[in-house]
C-alpha cells in the first residue's frame, strides 16, 4: 500500500466564510495560492441550504487555472442532481483540469437537515442510498462507452442514453464516499475508490477503515484500491485557548451549534502547529493517507493567512513516516 501522505484544503466557497465585503472571485486566487504553497489537492463542498458558490461551478473555474493539484468535491450530493447531466458536467471538469478530478460523494445530511434538500430538488427521500450508488454506477457506465447505452437499476431507469463527454481517464475520475455507518463502510469496500469520513475520534477511524478493508476483501478487491482519506476542520493559532475560540466562532457561523456539539460529530482541531500536527498524526497512524483540511476561519483574507501556517503541518506529518504498527 502507498504510504505517501497527501494534504489538501477546502476552498471557503460558503458566504459565511467570505467575510464582510469580500469578492468571491478571490477564491480563484486562493486556489492558486494553495497550489503554490504545496498542497496536493483542492476541494469544494456542496449544499442548497446556505448561500455559496455552487460546487461544480467553482471547480470549473479553478480547473484550467491550476496545473498540478487534484481538484475535487468533499462532498457532492449527486442524488439532488440529474444523473446524466452531472456525468457530463464532471467529465467536462475532468477535461478542463487535464484529468485531475476526484469526486467524493454523499447522500446528504440525515433526518431533518436532509429532507429540505430533497424537497427543493424534487427528489424522493426514500431510497436515497440506492439512488446514490446507482448514480455512480450510471456515471461509470456512460463514461466508459462511446455508444448509446441503457441503464436499468432499482431507482434509475434509462432506455437510451446518448454518448456523453468522456473524461480524460478511462472509466472516469476516482469516486470516494463519505460516511461512517456500517452500511456506508460496506459500500465503500464494495463499490468506491476512496473513503472520506470525519470521525471525531481517531480510534473510530481505525475501526471504520478495518471494516472498509474487510468489505473490500469479501468483494475480491485489494485494500490498496481504496484511498483512506480524512476530512478535518483545522486552524493554527498561537495557543490552545485562541484555538478553541476560533473553532467556537467557526461552529456558530457555519452550523449554528456550539463547538461542544460539533466536536462530537466531526474531526476538529486548533492550536499551535505542533499540537494540530500531533492530533492529525493519530489519524495517520490509524491509516489515513489523504488529509483534507477545512480552514476554521471567518473570512477569505484570514483563510489565506492560514494557508501558509497550515502548510507547515505537512512536513511535520511526513517527518517520521506512517506507523507500521
Amino acid at each position: 500500500m502507498d504510504d505517501t501522505i497527501s494534504f489538501g484544503v477546502l476552498l471557503p466557497v460558503g458566504k459565511a466564510q467570505w467575510g464582510e465585503g469580500a469578492d468571491p472571485r478571490e477564491l480563484v486566487g486562493f486556489a492558486l495560492a494553495a497550489e503554490a504553497a504545496g498542497y496536493d489537492s483542492l476541494w469544494v463542498n456542496d449544499s442548497l441550504l446556505s448561500p455559496r458558490i455552487e460546487a461544480l461551478t467553482m471547480l470549473a473555474a479553478i480547473a484550467p487555472a491550476t496545473s498540478r493539484v487534484t481538484i475535487g468535491t468533499a462532498a457532492l450530493m449527486p442524488v439532488l442532481r440529474r444523473p446524466v447531466q452531472t456525468a457530463q458536467a464532471l467529465a467536462s471538469i475532468d477535461l478542463l483540469s487535464g484529468g485531475r478530478l476526484a469526486v467524493a460523494v454523499g447522500a446528504g445530511f440525515p433526518g431533518p437537515l436532509g429532507r429540505p434538500l430533497h424537497e427543493l430538488s424534487e427528489v424522493p427521500w426514500a431510497d436515497r442510498f440506492t439512488r446514490l450508488d446507482e448514480t455512480v454506477a450510471l456515471w461509470r457506465q456512460v463514461w466508459a462507452s462511446d455508444e448509446p447505452t441503457s441503464f436499468h437499476g432499482k431507482v434509475l431507469r434509462f432506455d437510451s442514453i446518448p454518448p456523453v463527454t468522456r473524461p480524460v481517464r478511462p472509466g472516469g475520475p476516482p469516486i470516494w464516499l463519505g460516511g461512517a455507518s456500517p452500511s456506508a463502510l460496506a459500500r465503500v469496500g464494495r463499490l468506491y475508490d476512496g473513503w472520506l469520513p470525519y470521525p471525531p475520534d481517531p480510534a473510530d477511524y481505525a475501526t471504520g477503515l478495518a471494516a472498509v478493508r474487510r468489505a473490500a476483501a469479501d468483494g475480491g478487491r485489494a485494500a490498496g484500491a481504496i484511498t483512506p482519506a480524512l476530512f478535518a476542520s483545522v486552524a493554527i493559532t498561537d495557543d490552545l485557548a485562541s484555538g478553541r475560540r476560533a473553532l467556537a466562532e467557526f461552529s456558530l457561523a457555519n452550523y449554528r451549534i456550539p463547538l461542544e456539539q460539533l466536536e462530537t460529530i466531526q474531526a476538529v482541531v486548533a492550536g499551535p502547529a505542533e499540537h494540530v500536527a500531533g492530533h492529525l498524526r493519530r489519524y495517520v497512524e490509524a491509516g489515513a493517507r489523504h488529509l483534507v483540511c477545512r480552514i476554521a476561519a471567518p473570512s477569505i483574507a484570514s483563510a489565506r493567512d492560514q494557508l501558509e501556517r497550515i502548510a507547515e503541518i505537512l512536513p511535520l506529518l511526513r517527518a517520521s513516516g506512517p506507523s507500521r504498527a
